[in-house]
């Protein structure tokens, strides 16, 4: 048994038993992952893929349960090079972030910058997403941690840990009749045509319950995953828009005005996670607190063993 034939099992089943994706992936030929996989199986003594002809097309039981144990033998071996780098060397090497567009753009430039400076040898790459692409790139392996309002703490193979809590504004042009100083009301709000999130982004769902909860139908002219994208049909009068407060800057969004609406939806809480039994090294750990303070490494340890028993339990 080696590692490859381990690979090969996983990847085959990551790309949908597509062989040439997965020969692919791994810089092989598909006759190589093939060989792989059947010598595998001949040394288990259990078929972990069922077949048509030459064609893998689906899991067999056998396989099914096997493939977790797959899973955490391929992880550990990579925490094991993770920790051997790190006690090469503690402040280099690369670390990779997923967050959504409204995180990437508003909360972490501010925390990118800072950590730059205090670690100038890390690597950083930011890769975008919806709130559910960022846990399935923390499943993958493809990114270190993971940042997001929604979706995160719905996965168990994650730690999840808050960070801050936000509430929404409502931005409009200038001369808007919502600026009359009368108070902002749903019923007020549902008058006008809206921009906002998409389903599952940025707060998106405490928006959609407000408005059911008061019997209220809003007409959503136009849903964006970006506030930028929302803020600029604003300015072309499509509609009053819903974006996070913090994606609201007066000197920038010169054209526009905002209304605090933190009393008409629930607020939100923003999520860092990272895949359960990965092995962290140490300035990711520093990350994590220079974007959110009461993060420290002390924190996220005692958070890893809480999960760890929970899973176990």
């Amino acid at each position: 048994m080696n590692f490859q034939q381990l690979r090969s099992v996983r990847e085959a089943v990551r790309r949908g038993f597509n062989l040439t994706e997965v020969a692919a992936a791994l810089h092989t030929s598909q006759p190589g992952v093939s060989r792989q996989i059947r010598e595998l199986e001949d040394e288990l003594g259990v078929e972990l893929f069922l077949r048509v002809g030459k064609r893998l097309t689906g899991m067999t039981p056998p396989g099914q349960q096997l493939l977790p144990t797959v899973e955490r033998l391929l992880r550990e071996a990579e925490n094991l090079r993770q920790a051997a780098r790190d006690c090469a060397s503690h402040d280099v090497g690369p670390l990779s972030l997923a967050a959504t567009h409204s995180q990437a753009r508003y909360a972490l430039p501010g925390a990118v910058k800072d950590f730059r400076q205090l670690y100038p040898q890390v690597t950083l790459s930011l890769h975008q997403g919806s709130p559910r692409q960022v846990a399935q790139m923390l499943l993958n392996g493809e990114a270190d941690i993971g940042i997001a309002t929604e979706a995160l703490d719905q996965y168990d193979q994650l730690v999840t840990l808050p960070c801050y809590s936000w509430t929404h504004s409502v931005v409009v042009p200038p001369d808007h009749p919502l600026l009359d100083g009368e108070p902002l009301t749903l019923a007020r709000l549902a008058r006008f045509p809206m921009v906002t999130y998409d389903g599952g982004f940025t707060g998106r769902s405490h928006i959609d319950e407000a408005f059911a909860n008061e019997g209220l139908k809003p007409s959503i002219v136009l849903s964006a995953m970006d506030a930028d994208v929302i803020k600029t049909y604003v300015e072309l009068g499509m509609g009053v828009g819903v974006v996070a407060s913090i994606a609201f800057d007066p000197d920038r969004d010169r054209n526009l005005r905002a209304i605090d609406a933190g009393h008409l939806f629930a607020i939100n809480m923003t999520r860092l996670a990272f895949r359960r039994g990965a092995y962290l090294r140490g300035y990711a750990y520093g990350f994590m607190e220079t974007f959110a303070p009461p993060l420290t490494r002390e924190v996220v340890e005692q958070a890893v063993r809480q999960s760890t028993e929970v899973a176990a339990a």
